[in-house]
């Protein structure tokens, strides 16, 4: 049995992950899906991660996963519970000495949402979100999400730097999904390569996958295991 630590992305709740975390269950593991703080603007990343690891404790066969804006947290979370494996799903990579509001010049992103959404005539980055984030997904499970959303991250953690001196020593893989109409999956796919040296592995579906293919993703997590 594994634990799995579920990061959840920036403006949502650890609630996004129940479909993938009920399969998780189903097969043995142990699974974490926290809300992570909200709505208090002097809050930074370490605090983030750090209400996690408190959350999980000691355990051990450790696997943090974080989605989108939550790949910021999980490496500091993988760091201090000293995790198994790490896995970004659809994640902004941060790079040592950035800032999450500089990552986004920095690694090209609006260039990349760009062109793609000259491509795709206009569903990349489109007004709503029902067609940019959640593209797939039921209806209702849309629309259950948006009633969720709060006020994460704060203004102070997307202006620091990303607090980790260089990558955590953990063996870290990349999810992306083909149809993600929020990051494109070309744009992802270099970002992998570029920033972690990985050969990104590719599930259908758009940005909010969880939430459309909770059993694909749950098999290809569990097939990260030793």
């Amino acid at each position: 049995m594994s634990t799995f630590v579920m990061i959840h992305g920036g403006g949502d709740v650890g609630w996004s992950w129940h479909l993938v975390a009920a399969e998780l269950r189903e097969r043995g593991h142990e699974v974490f899906t926290p809300d992570l703080p909200a709505d208090d603007d002097t809050l930074t990343l370490d605090d983030y991660a750090e209400a996690v690891a408190e959350l999980v404790g000691l355990r051990t066969g450790v696997v943090v996963v974080g989605h989108s804006f939550g790949a910021f947290t999980a490496p500091l979370v993988a760091e201090r519970l000293s995790a198994d494996v790490l896995v970004l799903m659809a994640g902004m990579i941060p790079s040592p000495g950035e800032s999450p509001d500089q990552w986004w010049t920095n690694t090209g992103y609006v260039t990349a949402s760009a062109a793609q959404s000259v491509r795709d005539g206009g569903l990349t980055g489109n007004d709503d979100p029902h067609v940019s984030f959640y593209n797939g997904v039921p209806h209702e499970l849309a629309d259950e999400a948006l009633r969720r959303e709060r006020a994460h991250p704060s203004q102070t953690a997307m202006e620091r730097v990303w607090p980790l001196a260089a990558w955590p020593d953990v063996p870290t893989r990349f999810v992306l999904f083909t149809d993600d109409r929020f990051f494109p999956a070309a744009f992802l796919r270099e970002l992998a390569e570029a920033r972690l040296g990985v050969v990104a592995d590719e599930l259908p579906g758009g940005h909010c996958a969880m939430l459309s293919r909770p059993a694909e993703i749950a098999e290809l997590l569990t097939g990260y295991l030793g």
